[in-house]
């Protein structure tokens, strides 16, 4: 199955990491590789986590307040968002429809 991270969900990442390394050099690049190991988890598992209501699934990230959502559709696991867990839930809900 292939992946695709959008845009909007790249930027996400790059903005957090950005964020984390001013507060604490090194600490942005541990948010970047837990990100990755967690997007090779998904896609290892791409079933295992439940479709949330809205019809997306989502993994928690272990150590970063963050998760990573997504939508599996034509064989590909649509990356939706790398979202802060506390802040604006479910902002990024309409890129969903970006996908179809």
């Amino acid at each position: 199955m292939d992946v695709e991270i959008l845009r909007e969900a790249e930027a996400e990442l790059n903005q957090a990491v950005a964020r984390y390394e001013e507060i604490e050099p090194g600490l942005g690049i541990r948010l970047k590789e837990e990100t990755r190991k967690t997007l090779i988890w998904i896609e290892e598992n791409v079933e295992l986590p439940r479709v949330r209501p809205r019809g997306y699934r989502r993994v928690n990230l272990n150590v970063f307040r963050y998760y990573i959502a997504y939508h599996i559709w034509a064989d590909t696991i649509w990356i939706l968002a790398i979202a802060h867990a506390y802040r604006a839930p479910e902002y990024w809900i309409e890129r969903k429809s970006d996908i179809k």
